[in-house]
């Protein structure tokens, strides 16, 4: 074969394979970032990275709130505990609107909240373990006869926990602002109840 040609025929052969890699990187379509994020976060899933939502989370995610009779005001991520709100609420004479707007402030519905101070939950409960087992009054320990963290993740038990909680506070003293005061944050007193109660109020 002609020298010349080699050199005339390599060059058209390289330019075609450049031309056909160039057609495929345009025609590729590009994953959107929200679908790698999906994507990114199943394969977590399926290698174990990340734990199940739990029977009541996704119950209660079933739920979404369809069947509840609590202010349109409070959020999604709230209104989806609903049933258990309503319930423990019942079983405590308490308003079920006064408690989810105590956890509208705690947690904002999410039932692995977790503040710096220890408290845990949707309704931000001090466990008796972690960083609330460094809280010390003159008996000891402020929180020995507390649940413990596990137990406080789990929604139901910290839902019914912390609404008897907040209805022997009521009891005791005789008063909604009060017993909102005792049960929030030392540091904020009547900010925290003052914010709960307009949060009540919300229609």
């Amino acid at each position: 074969m002609n020298r010349m040609i080699v050199p005339i025929w390599f060059g058209v052969i390289s330019g075609s394979l450049v031309v056909i890699y160039l057609g495929m990187v345009i025609a590729t379509p590009r994953i959107p970032q929200q679908v790698q994020s999906v994507q990114s976060t199943l394969v977590s899933q399926i290698k174990g990275d990340i734990e199940p939502p739990s029977p009541v989370v996704m119950q209660a995610a079933a739920n979404n709130g369809s069947n509840c009779s609590l202010k349109a005001s409070f959020p999604g991520s709230v209104r989806q505990w609903c049933d258990l709100i309503q319930s423990n609420a019942s079983q405590q004479q308490m308003d079920s609107n006064l408690v989810a707007a105590v956890m509208t402030q705690e947690s904002g519905g999410n039932p692995s909240a977790y503040s710096v101070s220890g408290a845990v939950g949707l309704l931000q409960v001090m466990p008796r373990d972690g960083v609330a087992a460094s809280f010390y009054c003159d008996t000891g320990p402020c929180f020995a006869s507390r649940p413990s963290t596990q137990e406080l993740l789990d929604p139901q038990f910290n839902i019914a926990y912390g609404t008897r909680m907040l209805a022997g506070l009521v009891k005791r003293y005789g008063n909604t602002r009060e017993a909102l005061r005792a049960y929030g944050p030392m540091d904020m007193g009547y900010r925290y109840a003052d914010t709960v109660l307009s949060l009540y109020a919300q229609n």
